[in-house]
């Protein structure tokens, strides 16, 4: 039950941070979501050193990891919001949009996890 609780209250943080960054960036005028892109790149790259720290030294806790990479970054990140925001791309057909969107958003998410692991090497 407590883990339970660790993850609600990660979620809950995460998920009220993205909100805040989506009001500020997200564009209204011009429909790029920005604040969900740069959510999903910042949370990749706290999940990717989180577990790279969590793997190197073995030093953070079960709990711990739990909190922040299931519960912070899972709720900081967000696949439903990237995945309806590409399906207002495709429906105005708006598929430049749609391509670097969806494109850059995965090729630069994996590059914060990896990059992020790598920083955990440097310390």
């Amino acid at each position: 039950m407590k883990q339970l609780l660790l993850v609600f209250l990660g979620g809950g943080l995460g998920s009220s941070l993205r909100y805040w960054i989506g009001t500020l960036l997200n564009s209204p005028k011009d429909g790029i979501p920005y604040g969900t892109f740069a959510a999903n790149i910042i949370g990749s790259l706290i999940i990717g050193i989180i577990l790279g720290i969590a793997l190197k030294n073995n030093s953070l806790s079960n709990n711990t990891v739990l909190f922040l990479a299931t519960g912070f970054c899972g709720g900081f990140t967000t696949f439903s919001a990237f995945a309806y925001e590409n399906h207002v791309f495709l429906k105005s057909g708006d598929l430049t949009s749609f391509a670097f969107y969806t494109f850059g958003s995965l090729v630069v998410g994996f590059a914060a996890v990896f990059l992020g692991m790598w920083l955990t090497k440097l310390i």
